[in-house]
C-alpha cells in the first residue's frame, strides 16, 4: 500500500508524530496510525440549517462504510449555511464557507473526504473547497423532503410560498389561512422538494461525477439514502487507493454534461454561478456562454415545479435522474467519468421511466428548448440570464417602460403605492443587488408584483435585476445582469420611463436610448448611496475582491487550486 498523506503527521518517532498520535488515541484502534486510510466526513449538519439537520444520521452510515473498508472515519463539522435563516443572504458566505472548508481539509491529517450537503450553498461550497484542495472527494447529497399538502393540494416548498403570499396580497387568500399552511409546507427532513437550487445542485453533483451513481434525488427520509451513504464510505477508501481526485473527475466534459442536465431537469439559474465558480477552482475552461451553447436547445423533460406540476419525490419514483439522463444520453460526453472511475453514461444502462407524466420523452417534451438563455445588449454588456421555461410565453419578446427601484428598501417602500405609475406592460427594474452592491447577490430578482396589478389579475411581468432568484421561483425574470450597478454597470443609469427591450429569441436586453446618451449619464445618486460599504470583516473582504456573476461571483484570491500540500510543517 502506498504511503498515505496522513502518514506525514503520524509516521515516525519524533516529538511531533508523538503529539499527533497521542491526542488522537481516544478510542481509535491500535493500528489506526499504521498506514490505514483516514477519511474526513465534512458535515454541514446544523440546527440552524434545517434542511441539513439530518446529516448527522447520514454521517454515521458513511462512517460505518469507511470502517467496513478498513478506513478511519473522522467527523469534521464545517461551516453551514441555512438559506432560509441567515441574513442578509446565504450567498454572501458561500465563498467564505468554501475557503474555510478548503483550509480545514488541507490543514488536517486526512487522505480523502466525504462531503455532506443539502441546502442551496452547502454543496457548491463543498465542491469548491474539494476542487481547490484536490484530495479524493465524494458527495452525499442530503436529499429532498417529502411532499406536504394543504387543502388537499400538494405543496412545493418555496414556489408555493411565493404563490400563496401573492394570493394574500391580491385578497384571494386570508392571512390566517396562509399561516395555517406553514405546518403543511415542510413535511419531513430534507431540502426543498421543488426543482430549486438545492435539488438542482444535488442532481448536478452526480452529473459532474462526484456522487455514488444513483444517489442524487433520493428523498431525505428514505432508508436507501443511508444505504447509499454506507456504500459511499466504502467507495471513499477505494478512491484514496486509486488516487481518484476531483481534478480527474470534473473535466470540461463533466461541466458540459451538467449544463445539458440543467436544461433537461429545468434546474435553477443559480447553477450558473455555482458551476462557474467550481470550474474556476479547477482551472477548467467554462464560460457563461457555454450554458447557452450547450443547453439552449435541450428539451425540458422533467415536469416539476416551478416549471411544471410535480415534485422531487415524484421524480424519484418515476425513475430518477438516470432515467432523465438516458433520454439525452446522445448529448452527453461519453468520456466524462464519475468517482467510480467509470464513465457517467455507463451507469445509465437499464435506466427506465416509470411515469411519463413526470419524465417526458424527447419526442414529447414539456418544452422543446429549455436551457438558460444568455442575453447581451447595452443594458448587459457582460451578459444576463433568463430561464425561458419559467417565463410567460407572451413576455419572451417585450418592450415596455422601466419602473426603477434603487434598492430593495426602495422596492418595499413604493411597490404597493396606489400612485405608482405602473401597468402590466411596465418593466420592473431593481438594482444594487449584485455581488458588490448588496453585498452577496440576494435572491430578490423575482420581485413581487404591484398590489394594484395583482388585483387586476396580472400574475407576471418582465423584471430585470443584477441579483439572483430562488430556484423555486418563477416568472419572466432577467437576472445576473453584469456588470452590476455597483460595479459601474449601465443598470445604474436607467431611469423610470426608459424603454426596455427584451428579445429572448435574439438574446438581447437593451434600453432604447442612444449609446452616447447612456454613457454620458451619471449613475443614480440614490442607488449609489444604497450600495454596500462595509468597513470591516468578511463583508469588507468580500466586497473588495468578489467577481461578477458572469464569472461565478468567486473572490479573486480564491480562483484556482492550491492543492493538498501544507505550506509549513508543525513545530
Amino acid at each position: 500500500m502506498p504511503p498515505r498523506r496522513s502518514a506525514q503527521w503520524y509516521a515516525g518517532d519524533d516529538r511531533n508524530s508523538y503529539i499527533h498520535r497521542a491526542w488522537m488515541r481516544r478510542g481509535l484502534p491500535a493500528d489506526a496510525f499504521d498506514g490505514r486510510t483516514h477519511i474526513a466526513i465534512a458535515n454541514t449538519a446544523s440546527d440552524l440549517t434545517p434542511c441539513n439537520a439530518h446529516l448527522d444520521e447520514v454521517s454515521r452510515s458513511v462512517a460505518a462504510g469507511i470502517h467496513q473498508a478498513g478506513g478511519i472515519a473522522l467527523n469534521l463539522p464545517v461551516m453551514s449555511l441555512g438559506e432560509t435563516q441567515v441574513r442578509p443572504t446565504a450567498m454572501l458566505w458561500r465563498n467564505l464557507a468554501a475557503m474555510s472548508i478548503e483550509e480545514m481539509l488541507r490543514a488536517n491529517p486526512i487522505d480523502g473526504v466525504v462531503l455532506l450537503g443539502g441546502c442551496d450553498k452547502t454543496i457548491p461550497a463543498l465542491l469548491m473547497a474539494a476542487a481547490s484542495v484536490d484530495l479524493p472527494a465524494v458527495v452525499v447529497p442530503g436529499g429532498p423532503m417529502l411532499t406536504g399538502t394543504f387543502r388537499g393540494v400538494p405543496l412545493g416548498c418555496g414556489t408555493d410560498v411565493w404563490k400563496l403570499s401573492e394570493e394574500v396580497r391580491a385578497g384571494t387568500l386570508s392571512a390566517a389561512e396562509f399561516q395555517r399552511s406553514e405546518s403543511s409546507m415542510i413535511r419531513s427532513r430534507g431540502h426543498c422538494n421543488t426543482m430549486g437550487t438545492a435539488s438542482t445542485m444535488g442532481l448536478l453533483a452526480e452529473v459532474l461525477g462526484m456522487t455514488l451513481p444513483g444517489v442524487a434525488g433520493t428523498p431525505a427520509p428514505d432508508s436507501r439514502l443511508l444505504e447509499a451513504a454506507h456504500a459511499t464510505g466504502v467507495l471513499a477508501v477505494e478512491m484514496v487507493e486509486k488516487d481518484r481526485r476531483p481534478s480527474t473527475v470534473m473535466t470540461r466534459g463533466s461541466f458540459l454534461n451538467a449544463i445539458v442536465a440543467l436544461a433537461a431537469i429545468g434546474g435553477s439559474t443559480n447553477a450558473v454561478v455555482h458551476l462557474l465558480a467550481i470550474a474556476g477552482r479547477l482551472g477548467v475552461e467554462l464560460t457563461q456562454d457555454d450554458f447557452d451553447a450547450a443547453g439552449a436547445e435541450v428539451p425540458l423533460l422533467v415536469d416539476l415545479l416551478p416549471a411544471g406540476r410535480f415534485l422531487m419525490d415524484d421524480l424519484y419514483r418515476a425513475g430518477g435522474l438516470h432515467a432523465v439522463l438516458a433520454e439525452v444520453r446522445d448529448l452527453l460526453d461519453p468520456a466524462a467519468i464519475t468517482v467510480t472511475g467509470r464513465p457517467l453514461v455507463d451507469h445509465l444502462d437499464g435506466a427506465l421511466v416509470y411515469d411519463r407524466e413526470v419524465i417526458r420523452s424527447r419526442a414529447e417534451p414539456l418544452l422543446p428548448h429549455a436551457g438558460i438563455a444568455v442575453l447581451y445588449g447595452n443594458l448587459a454588456p457582460d451578459g444576463a440570464v433568463i430561464k425561458p421555461a419559467a417565463a410567460s410565453p407572451h413576455l419572451l419578446r417585450h418592450r415596455g417602460p422601466a419602473v426603477v427601484f434603487d434598492s430593495i428598501e426602495d422596492l418595499h417602500a413604493r411597490l404597493d403605492d396606489p400612485d405608482l405609475e405602473v401597468t402590466a406592460d411596465s418593466v420592473l427594474v431593481l438594482r444594487g443587488c449584485g455581488p458588490k452592491g448588496y453585498p452577496g447577490m440576494p435572491e430578490v430578482s423575482n420581485m413581487p408584483l404591484p398590489a394594484k396589478l395583482l388585483a387586476q389579475g396580472v400574475r407576471d411581468m418582465v423584471r430585470v435585476c443584477d441579483g439572483r432568484m430562488s430556484g423555486t421561483a418563477y416568472g419572466t425574470v432577467v437576472l445576473h445582469v453584469a456588470p452590476e450597478a455597483a460595479a459601474g454597470g449601465p443598470l445604474a443609469k436607467v431611469r423610470t420611463g426608459d424603454m426596455i427591450i427584451l428579445d429572448i429569441a435574439n438574446r438581447r436586453l437593451d434600453v432604447d436610448i442612444p449609446d452616447a446618451e447612456l454613457a454620458a449619464r451619471a449613475p443614480s445618486e440614490q442607488a449609489v448611496q444604497a450600495f454596500a460599504a462595509p468597513r470591516r470583516g468578511w463583508e469588507r473582504l468580500y466586497t473588495d475582491t468578489v467577481g461578477q456573476a458572469n464569472t461565478g461571483a468567486d473572490c479573486d484570491f480564491l480562483l484556482g487550486s492550491s492543492g493538498p500540500h501544507v505550506s509549513r510543517e508543525s513545530h
